[in-house]
């Protein structure tokens, strides 16, 4: 399967520009750039998406260029319901740095990375404005969808001009390293047409585009930040085990797609994998398969290995079988309590655990307290360094659901 067919059938293309670009994709190497704002000190797993459409066409023999927007970062691309918080130059540049690292490393160092802002420092207001604003008819502007839907709310004009600087943004490439492809997500077509615009107006000459559809959940939402569902790149924000619970939990009818769009599998893997899923669906061999692969790009084997390790641990209740790092990842989020030595009870009431000593003594009779896996039901149990988890954690869950994370002091 030619690299164009195989976008399609993975559902990676959407709208198009450029009528003979099947034949750029699948013809002599080309320079192509995809571009993201530093509005975050790590990319979401929304952007990985398209950066793996990056990293497919650079095993395909085409040259990268990825761009985090030094620039547009300070202005903020229009959301369609709200203006974005204008971020702070430090925090900006600091975002830059991690975001840059991120991508080097997703891309494995093959990819060229630039920065819109040392281009774009170059110009006064009026430069620009002669440059890029002569040529861009407002009525067009206008009509683009993100613009247009922010209307009747309001928009300001630095928002309502981002586009020009992306449009910019492509022509300056298409100039300096003939850049003649920009592949972006759909909510981008807008800004990537003032591009093409501009380069066929002070040029002459066709560029080319794609976009890829966004990314959407069985529920019809984005990963996003701005949605509250960011699934965040860097494995100190979101833990590879934190990404694996999410993955082996995705909605069975979403299990090819995502195979289809965040995996290098080949189509012929990906159709086996979906017809065992099928079969045996209780198994979860899709959604496994899905963590397996999208953990080991982004962090390694042995990242996806920790993942399942710490997964069954607490599965089966075998959490002795965890270390202390292991345990603050398992448990990142549960309510933490900080106690010295006491008795079992008293550290049930005292930490409202348990409502009452009363409340306490029924759940322990009825075995619906564990610590640490076990069912314990001695009251007068003294909680000690000795039985608690490297000397420092015990975990305690209350009923079927309830966690608890109990740091000795």
């Amino acid at each position: 399967m030619k690299l164009f067919d195989e976008l399609k059938w993975r559902g990676l293309i959407k709208d198009v520009a450029g009528e003979d670009l099947e034949a750029k994709l699948n013809g002599d190497p080309i320079t192509f750039y995809w571009g993201t704002d530093p509005t975050a000190d790590s990319l979401h797993l929304g952007h990985y998406s398209s950066l793996l459409t990056a990293k497919r066409l650079a095993k395909a023999g085409h040259h990268p260029i990825l761009l985090v927007g030094g620039a547009t970062g300070l202005i903020g691309d229009p959301r369609p319901t709200a203006e974005r918080e204008i971020i702070d130059k430090e925090v900006l540049n600091k975002n830059l740095e991690c975001i840059k690292k991120q991508v080097g490393n997703i891309l494995e160092g093959k990819a060229e990375i630039v920065n819109n802002d040392d281009w774009m420092k170059e110009f006064t207001f009026t430069e620009f404005l002669r440059v890029a604003g002569k040529y861009i008819n407002v009525n067009n502007m206008l009509d683009k969808d993100i613009i247009r839907r922010r209307l009747e709310t309001g928009i300001t004009f630095a928002e309502f001009a981002y586009t020009l600087i992306q449009g910019y943004d492509f022509l300056h490439l298409f100039e300096t390293k003939n850049c003649i492809l920009q592949a972006e997500g759909s909510d981008q077509w807008g800004n990537i047409t003032t591009g093409l615009d501009l380069i066929k107006k002070i040029t002459g000459k066709d560029a080319y585009a794609f976009t890829m559809p966004l990314v959407l959940d069985a529920n019809g939402n984005k990963f996003g930040k701005s949605e509250g569902n960011a699934l965040w790149l860097d494995k100190e924000k979101t833990s590879s085990y934190e990404l694996y619970q999410y993955l082996v939990n995705t909605d069975d009818k979403m299990v090819e797609t995502y195979l289809k769009i965040f995996t290098f599998l080949t189509p012929e893997e990906i159709t086996d994998i979906v017809k065992k899923h099928e079969a045996e669906p209780h198994l979860r061999i899709g959604q496994k398969t899905l963590a397996r692969e999208i953990i080991t790009d982004l962090h390694g084997k042995e990242e996806y290995e920790k993942a399942v390790k710490i997964s069954e641990a607490l599965f089966n209740g075998n959490i002795k079988d965890l270390n202390y790092e292991e345990v603050l990842i398992g448990f990142k989020g549960v309510p933490t309590i900080d106690t010295s030595e006491s008795t079992l009870i008293d550290l049930l009431v005292n930490s409202n655990i348990c409502s009452s000593k009363r409340e306490a003594r029924e759940f322990l009779s009825s075995g619906a307290i564990t610590l640490n896996g076990e069912k314990v039901s001695d009251e007068n149990m003294v909680i000690t360094k000795d039985i608690a988890l490297n000397h420092k954690l015990i975990i305690i869950r209350k009923g079927k659901k309830k966690y608890y994370l109990v740091k000795l002091v």
